[in-house]
């Protein structure tokens, strides 16, 4: 079975499906593909259930090489902390929101998804959705090197099982 990844953020319409595009492109790339799988949610995701990502998502993301015209907003359900291994959350308060929702057995699945890109001197993902279209690029940069970081540890930990 895969490893699976949840990214988790509020409406899961910029910054989780954006982190699961660009997780699913370098894990293809790394030859990772099918020993892992992605996806995102949101803790307010029932707000856009259904919804294609922020159209400004979409169009940095494919000048990126990264698609997102596939996804759609979900809420996530408690069924989610049983499914995922990991849950990478891009804020403190959506964190926060998801330890009261997750069962005491699965809590340490959940974590700061910046807690990957090392040296960065931040731990929040910045929500993008009232700026401009620059806020998306810093998004896309920030879950590029998170990604980058998550897959090596997945993969040392491959190697050393």
């Amino acid at each position: 079975m895969p490893y699976r990844v949840l990214f988790v953020c509020m409406g899961n319409i910029c910054r989780s499906p954006i982190a699961e595009a660009v997780a699913r492109t370098l894990a293809q790339q790394q030859g990772l593909g099918r020993a892992l799988d992605f996806d995102s949610a949101g803790t307010h995701g029932h707000y856009h259930a259904g919804e294609a990502p922020d159209p400004r998502a979409r169009r940095v993301a494919a000048r990126r090489g990264y698609d997102l015209s596939r996804l759609r907003a979900r809420a996530v359900i408690d069924a989610d902390f049983e499914r995922f291994d990991r849950i990478l959350v891009m804020d403190e308060a959506n964190l926060a929101a998801l330890r009261r929702q997750c069962p005491a057995v699965n809590r340490g699945k959940l974590g700061l998804f910046l807690n990957y890109a090392t040296g960065l001197g931040i731990s929040e993902v910045p929500d993008p959705y009232y700026g401009a279209e620059s806020g998306f690029e810093r998004v896309i940069d920030l879950c590029e090197l998170a990604v980058r970081g998550l897959l090596a540890d997945l993969a040392s930990r491959r190697d050393g099982c």
